[in-house]
């Protein structure tokens, strides 16, 4: 397709880069990557596969590069995608025949484990995500975490899913979670949001009652257990960094 752009944004992915990009030009060969001045072959591998590929300094979180990625494009229409996501022959077929019936789209994710495991329950599936948006529409991508863009008009929803190789272990999975839970700490701080001991406790067994109970995790296996807890773990952890920026500021 001539008239949509997908925009990529990596750092340090040269593992999903090269298939990530494949996936995408099955569906257009307007495909820009916005490298968060990787340290790793990211950058290489883009061009090799004849991907344009622009700098962008590495901050913290990724809306503000999202909007930046959106800028960038000369179609009319964008399709955003993170690294470890993967366009399908199914989300190409279904773009070209819903494109152009509404201001933007939203599209479930399959958030797959060690790419074997897909997460249907926890809270886990449809995951529903804008990725999908003509720039006649867009008016901005707020800079905090975890934001949605703001889009005027009304959007529509896939029935296919993209695949979202979220996490390919348990260690990487405690590395990320460590720098987002971070940077989700600072916005509570800044927020001036209450935190003592109890808030630790209420934060763990309110979400593993959310992902394991009452969204049936459990239903997954082990894995999806494993995975409630893990979520109930990254929501303390959170708290546990807002605390502790809480006291060394007070000191």
């Amino acid at each position: 397709m001539n008239n949509i752009t997908v925009v990529i944004w990596a750092y340090n992915q040269e593992k999903n880069i090269g298939d990530c990009i494949r996936s995408a030009k099955l569906l257009t060969e307007n495909i820009i990557l916005i490298d968060l001045e990787s340290t790793d072959q990211t950058a290489i591998i883009a061009k090799n596969n004849h991907c344009q590929t622009i700098s962008h300094p590495n901050l913290k979180f990724v809306e503000p590069v999202r909007e930046f990625g959106i800028y960038q494009t000369k179609t009319d229409w964008v399709f955003i995608l993170d690294a470890d996501e993967r366009i399908t022959p199914e989300i190409a077929a279904e773009t070209k025949k819903l494109i152009g019936t509404t201001a933007f789209f939203y599209l479930p994710r399959k958030n797959i484990f060690s790419e074997k495991k897909w997460f249907k329950h926890g809270g886990w599936w449809p995951d529903y995500q804008i990725r999908i948006i003509n720039k006649k529409y867009f008016v901005s991508w707020p800079k905090t975490i975890h934001s949605t863009p703001v889009i005027k008009g009304e959007g529509g929803y896939f029935k296919n899913a993209l695949l979202h190789f979220s996490h390919k272990n348990l260690e990487k999975m405690v590395k990320t979670t460590l720098i987002f839970e971070d940077q989700e700490s600072d916005l509570l701080f800044v927020a001036n949001k209450p935190v003592n001991t109890l808030t630790f406790f209420r934060k763990f067994w309110g979400e593993l009652f959310r992902r394991l109970i009452k969204n049936r995790g459990f239903l997954d296996g082990s894995v999806g257990i494993i995975e409630s807890i893990y979520q109930a773990f990254s929501k303390t952890i959170t708290y546990l960094f807002l605390y502790e920026k809480k006291n060394c500021r007070s000191l």
